[in-house]
């Protein structure tokens, strides 16, 4: 991936969490700590404020950046898993990868981190899905939405919502819906023609 791209996906991916944080807040009330939106809006401006006027090498150096920022400035589960995600995703572009392995290794740090699997109701479904629907070639923001919104309606066996057992179901997790909005800026920054 191209530095300026990377660095466009993270602009248009804050810009998204900072538009829907009190809704990630709103979705991890009832299932969560109810601050979702605040954590994650917090780390990425932490971002933000790394990456302005820098030059970067590689798309690694930027990954880097936001791993770290990720890690240190956010709390709840949210700061590992998407710091997890973004330094796998900084080693597989480091090794040349493409952003579907790229995406695909992200995926793998979430997993290692947090140690969900598919259908626990995390955003490793999401992720999941999305990584499967690149390798067909098939990544649309319907099939973004559709995962997102296929968490509703699926019991919480993993993290804070498995606490609240069959309540969790009809709720969106929080992580899930964020993660949709960083499948969604990736595409609308042309992420995946590189």
């Amino acid at each position: 991936m191209k530095v300026e791209t990377a660095v466009r996906w993270l602009e248009q991916f804050n810009d998204k969490i900072q538009a829907n944080k009190d809704y990630l807040s709103e979705l991890d009330t009832p299932i969560g700590d109810g601050d979702h939106g605040g954590n994650m809006a917090r780390g990425m401006a932490a971002v933000m404020d790394e990456l302005a006027g820098k030059e970067f090498a590689t798309s690694a150096d930027v990954f880097k950046i936001v791993s770290m920022q990720l890690l240190s400035k956010v709390g709840g589960a949210s700061g590992p898993l998407y710091g997890s995600a973004f330094m796998g995703i900084m080693k597989a572009q480091q090794a040349g990868q493409s952003v579907a392995e790229s995406l695909a290794a992200g995926l793998e740090m979430i997993q290692k981190r947090g140690k969900a699997e598919v259908g626990e109701k995390t955003m490793v479904d999401v992720w999941t899905g999305v990584v499967e629907a690149l390798h067909d070639h098939s990544l649309t923001s319907d099939a973004i939405e559709a995962l997102v919104h296929a968490s509703k309606h699926t019991l919480a066996t993993k993290g804070r919502a498995s606490y609240v057992g069959e309540r969790s179901i009809g709720h969106i997790d929080p992580g899930s819906y964020s993660s949709g909005l960083l499948f969604h800026a990736l595409l609308e920054v042309g992420g995946l023609d590189e």
